[in-house]
């Protein structure tokens, strides 16, 4: 524990992590909220699905390039207008959804709403990058980001069904935008960390994408949202196949847990081996933990299926986040950390669906099929690209512009 006390000692680090942590609760509010809310206002499932992945695409897409306009002009200018639009589009759409519009509107601002969420966790990341360099403490540092992530998806819910069940769904998303600009205002005027702008010009058509080995984890991160995503429809449905629908909320919980644990436990470690062996390692062995989930016939089996997994995801993740780190320039760092947030949360989207489809079409058995073959299929890719993901000699030490745009 003397590792995490001495990241979270550093000097003015609670001054932005405690608004980071507000602001950062609707963000893990905001997919799951359009989806109830859109059904509570039009009565259609199948108009809610498309409006909650209309957001979670949209946040994907456009939240890197956020990003990089905070690397080129820094955090604040772009936070600012940034949570202005978010507040005026989710706005709207609660208006819209009040008032039972059709479903087209609904789903275009649902997807403005998604595009406009200020990205902190990213600008988080890179504040601790910036204040601690490359030195041991960042990646507990990142070991703390993921335990804060776990907590927020773990929070976030509780809080959001609570609202919704006891008002509406309309209440629940305007309490959640209440505290992504009340958090997100105050993280803004926090300068303590914030990496000075670094306003270069990339000739690179993939932008950071093409950057070594920042796709690799791109798509890596990709497959470990599936699990999330995918997981979430396959216990839902999975115990409600059993008869057993209210065992669904605690098994889950176990997942987020166990993640929880395996993250505090990663980031005392002082790891001997690499990163990139490490992340082929994690990704690995999030295949064979989430293969056992479809061997798993009872609620107790599913209890220890899930634990297992969330054990093993959150190191996964964790290694990701510290890799990105040492393949890229500081000027483009939190366009980095944006494209794998971005990677998740179209992961967590493509795995909802895709288990949904399984289930509705085949039982809900198969929804566990999904996160195996997708971190396999992960593994082997992290495997194939091992060397991309070491650094290039004297990338630590070098530290030169390059085109990004």
């Amino acid at each position: 524990m003397k590792s995490y006390l001495a990241v979270l000692g550093s000097p003015g680090a609670w001054r932005f992590l405690v608004p980071a942590f507000l602001a950062r609760l609707p963000y893990a509010m905001l997919q799951l909220g359009i989806l109830l809310l859109v059904h509570w206002s039009t009565g259609s499932y199948g108009a809610a699905g498309i409006a909650a992945a209309a957001a979670a695409v949209a946040q994907a897409l456009v939240g890197p390039q956020t990003g990089r306009l905070a690397d080129r002009y820094g955090q604040p200018r772009v936070l600012l207008p940034q949570v202005v639009l978010h507040a005026a589009a989710l706005g709207v759409l609660l208006a819209l959804a009040s008032a039972h519009a059709p479903a087209v509107p609904l789903v275009v601002f649902s997807a403005l709403a998604g595009a406009s969420m200020p990205q902190v966790g990213s600008m988080v990341r890179a504040r601790w990058a910036h204040l601690l360099g490359r030195s041991e403490k960042l990646g507990t540092a990142f070991a703390v980001e993921s335990i804060t992530d776990e907590l927020t998806f773990t929070l976030a819910p509780v809080l959001l069904v609570a609202v919704s069940t006891g008002f509406s769904p309309v209440w629940a998303l305007l309490a959640a935008l209440v505290m992504v600009v009340l958090g997100t205002l105050v993280f803004a005027v926090v300068r303590r960390g914030a990496p000075e702008p670094m306003p270069v010009r990339v000739r690179s058509q993939g932008g950071v994408l093409r950057l070594r080995g920042v796709a690799v984890l791109a798509v890596a991160f990709v497959a470990l949202g599936t699990v999330f995503g995918s997981l979430q429809v396959g216990i839902t449905s999975y115990t409600a196949a059993l008869g057993q629908a209210a065992a669904a909320g605690p098994i889950y919980a176990s997942f987020s847990g166990a993640s929880f644990a395996g993250g505090i436990l990663y980031g005392v470690v002082r790891w001997r081996i690499g990163a990139p062996v490490r992340l082929a390692a994690t990704v690995g062995l999030l295949c064979a933990t989430t293969a056992a989930l479809t061997l798993a016939g009872s609620i107790p089996l599913l209890y220890g299926g899930a634990a297992m997994a969330g054990f093993v995801i959150a190191p996964a993740v964790i290694t990701g986040y510290t890799l990105v780190e040492t393949l890229i320039p500081a000027e483009v760092r939190t366009e980095a950390f944006t494209w794998l947030n971005g990677s998740i949360g179209l992961g967590i989207a493509t795995g909802a669906a895709v288990a949904g489809q399984l289930v509705d079409r085949s039982g809900a058995a198969l929804a566990f099929l999904v996160p195996p073959v997708t971190t396999g299929l992960a593994a082997l890719l992290v495997l194939l690209f091992l060397r991309r993901l070491r650094p290039e000699a004297g990338a630590a030490e070098v530290r030169r512009p390059v085109a990004v745009s």
